[in-house]
């Protein structure tokens, strides 16, 4: 595990080329508290376009994805108000796609009616859901990519799943929460929680 608080555009520069088998982010979206995760499309291109393994997006399902991909899958959220459902570009990979079923994160009644934790993150994804992506599209042993890591779901699902993780993130109080999140994961898998 490796865990980077900074710029992700310059983080990236410094990871070996074919050194990562998969990336699984949700980057800030141009539709989705545009100034508070200050969005450009410029870091999106600069970021994805760099590594050119399988990538695993999550994207508004308001705005076109500005990328290239080979399949779009769904992650259908339960529920009945606000956006039902958003976008999951595959980029680098098949071209079959799938709805994933999960209920949304976004408040502690909700995270304790799935078994998950509400980290306050205004776009937390559910850990079952990641956990999903993550053994559906790597294998025991691969190193996946989050260059937008958030509160550490993607880092815990791997945890979880014994794949190898790079999280980078540039908020310094989500990246303290990620880091807890993915080091009491750790402790618990080696306790045999």
């Amino acid at each position: 595990m490796e865990l980077i608080h900074g710029d992700c555009l310059e983080v990236m520069r410094d990871i070996p080329e074919r050194s990562i088998d998969l990336v699984l982010t949700d980057p800030p979206y141009p539709d989705y508290h545009r100034v508070l995760y200050s969005y450009d499309e410029e870091i999106i291109k600069g970021v994805l376009d760099v590594i050119k393994c399988r990538q695993i997006v999550f994207w508004t399902s308001k705005v076109e994805f500005p990328l290239s991909y080979t399949a779009i899958h769904i992650w259908d959220k339960k529920t009945g108000v606000g956006s039902e459902y958003e976008r999951i570009f595959e980029r680098y990979g098949q071209k079959n796609y799938k709805v994933f079923r999960h209920y949304l994160i976004n408040s502690t009644v909700a995270a304790s009616f799935t078994g998950d934790v509400f980290t306050g993150h205004p776009s937390q994804k559910p850990i079952n859901l990641i956990k999903e992506l993550v053994l559906k599209f790597s294998k025991e042993g691969d190193t996946v990519l989050d260059p937008f890591m958030g509160s550490g779901t993607t880092g815990v699902a791997c945890v979880n799943t014994g794949r190898d993780f790079i999280g980078i993130e540039l908020d310094a109080d989500y990246f303290k929460i990620a880091e807890k999140r993915i080091h009491e994961a750790g402790l618990q898998m080696r306790m045999g929680i």
